[in-house]
């Protein structure tokens, strides 16, 4: 075959390939801004900053997260790293559209083209984080005047899961506030054991735990019926009964595996069959909350990593004793061990990027380097 038309095949061939559905389908472009404060005049600084938070934004859009950077890391440092070795990758190329400042703030513009597969991947396997838990329960009502099942997504149960969940530091995601997720899904998912549904939530808000569930009521006596001998019953009498699993996700398959599962039930007597059902409802979640914290933090200790944490610049035994104080100090650190002067081994179960971030929010620390096992501070008094 003549030089010149093996040349035109290939570059025919190229065509057809760039040409191709599933080529294109592999990268997405969206337009995305980030900002940055102009620091010391320091521009071309804010310029990449900017231009950093930008990508991440991209990010965002070609995935559907609902997780911003800020809630990772507030030191850019750390998210410029993070972009570079973790999800930068994703972001195949990108142009710079626009830049702009006012009141000491540069915003950079661009269009930036993201692979989502990968950047999915980075961003669930590397920076979800162990202790985010999504929780949705949605509660079935009577069935309304059209026959149809009504659910109450919002409820004393979820409620006060959250709340204990919150109050034991968790990251807790309230997905029913965000319509992420159908009430109908869920019971679906519950009825046909499929975890499609909760996959895609998992994904979408970059948890690691999900507790789901569903719950439903009778009226097992109601109010004014004959309960024999003469006697009426002179409350409703309702019984709430749960179904719920926890699941996780397996960072290295990306598969669900069911951490726990149960039914739980509870009863509730009161005048209106809706008071009834909340009392019910109530005393479910009094006896189901301790079960899931518990899973909960047997799944945590699981995933306990052994983080070296070497601090430059301590000097005496006093300071060596106030460093070790504030790693104590920090959410879920279980465990803090002295190796030497300025060198610690810290458990801790999350990404070593967030003990990084929370050892410098503590103040006079900087971060020189971090990898997954191992972080490098400097101390300054």
């Amino acid at each position: 075959m003549p030089r010149s038309t093996a040349v035109i095949c290939v570059f025919c061939a190229a065509l057809f390939i760039l040409s191709s559905p599933s080529a294109w389908a592999q990268l997405r472009c969206v337009d995305a801004e980030g900002e940055a404060a102009i620091m010391n005049n320091d521009r071309p600084s804010a310029r990449m900053e900017a231009v950093a938070r930008a990508k991440w934004h991209a990010i965002e859009q070609a995935l559907g997260v609902d997780v911003k950077a800020g809630s990772y890391v507030s030191d850019f440092a750390l998210v410029e790293d993070v972009m570079k070795t973790q999800v930068g990758g994703s972001v195949k190329k990108f142009r710079i559209l626009s830049q702009t400042e006012k009141d000491s703030v540069l915003t950079a513009r661009i269009n930036a083209c993201v692979e989502p597969k990968k950047a999915q991947e980075a961003i669930a396997s590397e920076l979800a984080l162990n202790s985010g838990i999504a929780v949705f329960i949605p509660a079935r009502k009577p069935q309304g005047t059209t026959g149809e099942d009504v659910f109450e997504e919002t409820n004393i149960l979820s409620e006060n899961l959250i709340g204990r969940l919150t109050e034991q530091h968790y990251r807790v995601v309230d997905v029913a506030p965000t319509h992420a997720l159908a009430a109908a899904e869920i019971e679906k998912a519950m009825r046909s054991g499929s975890t499609l549904a909760v996959r895609s939530m998992l994904y979408k808000f970059l948890s690691n735990i999900a507790v789901i569930g569903r719950t439903d009521y009778t009226v097992s006596t109601k109010k004014g019926e004959d309960i024999g001998y003469g006697l009426y019953m002179p409350f409703n009498n309702v019984t709430v009964r749960l179904t719920y699993r926890m699941v996780v996700r397996n960072k290295k398959t990306g598969n669900m595996e069911i951490l726990s599962a149960g039914t739980e039930q509870g009863k509730g007597i009161r005048n209106s069959v809706e008071d009834a059902a909340a009392v019910a409802l109530k005393d479910v979640a009094d006896k189901v909350i301790p079960k899931i914290l518990d899973k909960a933090a047997q799944y945590l200790q699981g995933n306990v990593k052994r983080i070296r944490v070497k601090i430059a610049g301590v000097k005496d035994i006093e300071t060596n004793i106030d460093i070790k104080g504030i790693l104590q100090n920090i959410v879920w650190v279980s465990e803090v061990e002295e190796l030497k002067m300025g060198e610690f081994i810290v458990a801790y179960p999350e990404n070593s990027v967030y003990l990084a971030n929370s050892i410098k929010q503590k103040g006079n620390f900087t971060v020189d380097n971090f990898t997954p096992y191992s972080l490098t501070l400097s101390y300054r008094p």
